[in-house]
């Protein structure tokens, strides 16, 4: 990338999982990203790596607009929720024509199904104008903010929802780990077996931390990049990444967890809607619109060699 195409870029969640993962896919890809981050300590190791670090938090309003002001872009990777910063960035950037890449999860088409399955398949037509759909009141305030994003084109800012699907593959940045699958690693190797919620015939659709992190970047360059993008490569169903853990580190087997069981060891949010729900969603934008080519193995393979 040459010089004159290099753009500044701010990231909040600079020292998480996605953020920091997206961060140093940018940078490599010759850009200059400032990321912010809460304290000193995250700071020095920020900028080891690469990443400018700007200290502040997401309550930081004035640090916020000044950053946005800065900016080519902004990528928000800090909180799919905290609807106060995503409206001070979005403010910021009114009238600017610069990218605002706002990070959800596709978590906001499940139901506590308990670990049974579903055929309903989501794509980005739900989100459309004229769009009867309506999501579980439990993610109402996430979808509102997405849509709230979605529409600051209006506003002149070229605005782009990135709902990412279940995210597998180790993290460029300082964090590593994503959330689903270490989770369920994680248990099944205190207990000896691998868990699953009910039957485990949940199904998620799933994405390789690399594939999605060259998405964003085409969000940040691609001036035809904007509104919902569902992320996706693929799916499995819960039962059988239970067992491709059982497998990869020669376990007892697998066995089933009750929703209230779950809960004991991760938030009932989390075992309802991440481990118990499914999440089936297609991402069709992204290619046919941006051209995105996902080239990584499936999440089971991954289990599998990880």
């Amino acid at each position: 990338m040459s010089a004159k195409s290099a753009m500044r870029v701010f990231v909040t969640g600079a020292t998480g999982y996605i953020g920091g993962s997206v961060a140093l896919t940018l940078i490599s890809r010759g850009h200059r990203v400032r990321g912010l981050v809460r304290d000193d300590r995250a700071a020095k190791a920020l900028e080891a790596i690469g990443i400018e670090p700007v200290l502040g938090s997401l309550d930081d309003d004035d640090r916020l607009i000044a950053e946005a002001a800065r900016a080519d872009a902004v990528v928000n990777a800090a909180s799919s929720d905290h609807h106060g910063s995503v409206e001070v960035l979005l403010h910021a950037l009114v009238g600017s024509g610069k990218a605002f890449v706002h990070t959800s999860g596709s978590s906001i088409v499940g139901q506590a199904e308990g670990g049974e399955y579903s055929e309903s398949i989501w794509d980005e037509g739900i989100m459309a104008p004229g769009s009867n759909w309506t999501p579980h009141s439990a993610k109402a305030a996430r979808v509102r903010i997405d849509r709230g994003v979605s529409s600051a084109a209006a506003r002149e800012v070229r605005s782009v929802v990135m709902c990412n699907s279940l995210i597998y593959g180790r993290g460029l940045g300082l964090r590593q780990d994503s959330l689903q699958v270490p989770a369920l690693i994680g248990y099944a190797l205190r207990h000896g077996y691998a868990p699953q919620i009910g039957a485990g015939a949940n199904v998620w659709s799933t994405v390789h931390i690399a594939d999605l992190c060259s998405l964003y970047a085409r969000a940040v360059e691609d001036q035809a990049a904007q509104g919902f993008y569902f992320v996706e490569n693929g799916e499995a169903s819960f039962h059988a990444m239970a067992q491709a853990i059982s497998n990869r580190f020669n376990l007892s087997g697998v066995r089933t967890l009750s929703p209230e069981e779950a809960a004991k060891e991760s938030p009932p949010n989390m075992a309802a809607f991440s481990l118990g729900s499914n999440s089936r969603v297609r991402g069709v934008r992204a290619r046919g619109e941006l051209g995105w080519r996902p080239v990584h193995q499936g999440v089971l393979q991954w289990i599998g060699c990880c």
